[in-house]
């Protein structure tokens, strides 16, 4: 390992640290204007996904009787800067004692066009002001076990790269292909999927709803799901651009479930067939 990159600190509000002690993710996210910003990837396994996917890290931060076993990641990473200290500052840092080890400051990429991620897409999910960070961070890691090919958020929902987010995936948010539409693009975009031979859905309790388990959804070639904010649930503007509408059945009089948990159910339903047997 290259002695010169290491750099040890021992006070966590050492000023060479202040990426990982930013609470503010938005200043991350905006530090590099017009371009896009940095994140936060935490543990050996999530930064390696992200640096499979093409990230760029900048700033390595390791716990001092983890340098050793971070060798592997470093070593991908030649121009990245490695700060080591002390566990209590690593902990301090994170605010909570169970810490893994590693940090890493990584750049962000440009997002893709929503028509490149979806050409060819057999499952698509697509967010609707999903607005907590846990909820999306679950919905990437279910769409990755699950066979989704492509997830589509709109603007207001909370930012896939945010640190609670990339934990709670595990770092499937590096697994799946993903981008942020526009604002105000949702209706056009699921009327440009429908037309490309997509079969969209809302998962929404109205009148005309159709269950899950309907036979048109599993034989779909092409598949879109809608899921939508934690409190209202869809728009009435993106129900009605959708092909179908869809509820999940329930006992006990029981009328919907957390985003997260609805949207695991609906991607393993509506899974393309076969695809557990891959």
């Amino acid at each position: 390992m290259d002695s010169a990159r290491i750099h040890r600190v021992q006070d966590a509000y050492d000023p060479a640290l202040w990426v990982f002690r930013e609470k503010a993710e938005t200043k991350l996210y905006h530090r590099d204007e017009p371009q896009p910003g940095i994140f936060i990837a935490e543990s050996f396994n999530v930064i390696s996904r992200a640096l499979d996917a093409g990230y760029e890290a900048e700033t390595f931060l390791v716990e001092e009787e983890r340098l050793e076993e971070a060798a592997p990641l470093l070593s991908r990473a030649p121009g990245a800067a490695v700060y080591v200290c002390p566990h209590s500052a690593l902990q301090e840092i994170t605010g909570y004692p169970m810490m893994r080890g590693f940090l890493c400051a990584m750049k962000r990429k440009a997002l893709p066009a929503a028509s490149d991620i979806c050409r060819g897409a057999g499952r698509i999910a697509i967010l609707e002001d999903v607005e907590n960070p846990t909820n999306v961070g679950a919905i990437f890691r279910s769409a990755a076990a699950m066979f989704v090919d492509a997830l589509l958020l709109t603007g207001s929902c909370s930012d896939p790269l945010y640190r609670r987010a990339i934990r709670v995936s595990m770092g499937c948010v590096f697994q799946i292909p993903w981008t942020v539409l526009p604002k105000g693009a949702l209706p056009k975009v699921l009327a440009e999927l429908s037309k490309e031979g997509v079969l969209t859905c809302a998962l929404a309790l109205t009148d005309h709803s159709v269950s899950i388990g309907d036979g048109r959804l599993k034989n779909a070639q092409r598949l879109a799901l809608v899921l939508g904010n934690e409190g209202y649930g869809l728009t009435e503007e993106t129900i009605k651009a959708c092909d179908l509408t869809v509820k999940i059945p329930m006992a006990h009089g029981v009328d919907s479930l957390n985003v997260a948990a609805a949207s695991a159910v609906a991607f393993w339903e509506t899974k393309k067939r076969g695809g557990e047997d891959k």
